[in-house]
């Protein structure tokens, strides 16, 4: 028999689907069935992270497991100078990093403003695991993660450092023309086309997990921390509908809690890339002429394995691994 609380869902999603004209099941990226293991990150160099993460959702395992594996490739990569080890340091030459993780039960763990700590994630997984917190910050997040055998070390590559002293020499703090700046200091491998890993997962049990980490914006001033460490705004996970994940100027997903605003446009009936659209569409209708000269992109997986994502600007990708295989998608953007 089919109870009311299933009655009054299919019904509600069948009068969505009228009501917008296409079935809420439809995905331009060719959404995959539930129980279906995928695994999708922001920005094409990502597609190591997520071969990592496939290790375990190819052998059915966890999703959170999956999320916290793959993010730690580019946390671990000295040459991706926009997360962890060999991240861009802040004005004042300082490394340091952001990250957080949620499960398909809510609960989740976040750390920021963290130094001389490779892997912030496994951190930011500690602090939901073993603590009644959600989030901790600076000295005391460092002192945590040296009580449960995490090791100091520095952060500031040798590259990083460079880039870093050619930046002083106008000091100019412009989020859109630092990338132009680190592309003309680029060495062979090295990855500065992109910002912060957001992964989310769909497991074989049909649950999904989500990871963010970043070391933020670079020559940030001393103690800013963006989305990424934000449950709600860089990272969300409801897994009776979705999950949602944001890369770019983190001011601006913070002012309209982004990630949770991905996840409750789902909610409502929107597929994957419309909620994410709607939601680049929020920050630009409340900041007007100022959206022009910033860039975020959302991606979204819901719990039936659909997919999507778009960006304020082109230039936004994400990478995707299932069993169908590894893909690269260029986002659709507003401008």
């Amino acid at each position: 028999m089919l109870n009311r609380r299933k009655f009054i869902r299919s019904s509600t999603l069948s009068s969505a689907a009228m009501f917008f004209g296409k079935s809420l099941l439809a995905n331009s990226n060719g959404g995959l069935l539930k129980n279906n293991p995928i695994v999708i990150s922001t920005w094409a160099p990502n597609v190591k992270a997520n071969a990592e993460a496939w290790k375990i959702l190819g052998a059915n395992g966890r999703a959170l497991d999956a999320v916290e594996s793959g993010v730690q490739i580019p946390e671990a990569d000295p040459n991706d100078q926009s997360v962890g080890y060999g991240g861009l340091p802040d004005r004042d030459g300082k490394v340091t990093l952001d990250a957080s993780i949620m499960d398909e039960f809510g609960n989740c763990g976040a750390v920021a403003f963290l130094e001389n700590i490779v892997h912030p994630i496994k951190v930011a997984r500690l602090v939901m695991e073993k603590t009644p917190h959600v989030f901790l910050v600076g000295e005391g997040a460092l002192q945590f993660a040296l009580e449960n055998g995490f090791k100091q070390e520095n952060l500031l590559t040798p590259q990083s450092e460079k880039a870093w002293k050619e930046w002083l020499k106008t000091s100019k703090y412009d989020p859109m023309t630092i990338p132009k700046l680190l592309e003309k200091q680029n060495q062979p491998g090295q990855q500065n086309n992109h910002d912060t890993i957001g992964m989310l997962a769909l497991d074989a049990t049909g649950n999904l997990s989500g990871a963010c980490t970043t070391s933020g914006m670079a020559y940030k001033l001393r103690g800013r921390v963006g989305d990424s460490p934000i449950v709600g705004a860089g990272l969300f996970v409801d897994n009776e509908i979705g999950a949602a994940t944001s890369t770019g100027v983190g001011e601006e997903v913070i002012r309209i809690c982004g990630s949770h605003t991905v996840v409750e446009m789902m909610r409502h009936g929107y597929s994957p890339e419309e909620a994410c659209k709607k939601t680049c569409e929020r920050i630009i209708k409340k900041r007007g002429e100022k959206a022009k000269d910033v860039q975020v992109g959302f991606i979204a997986l819901n719990n039936k394995g659909e997919f999507g994502g778009y960006a304020i600007q082109k230039g936004f990708t994400y990478a995707v691994q299932s069993k169908a295989g590894v893909k690269v998608y260029s986002s659709k953007s507003f401008y």
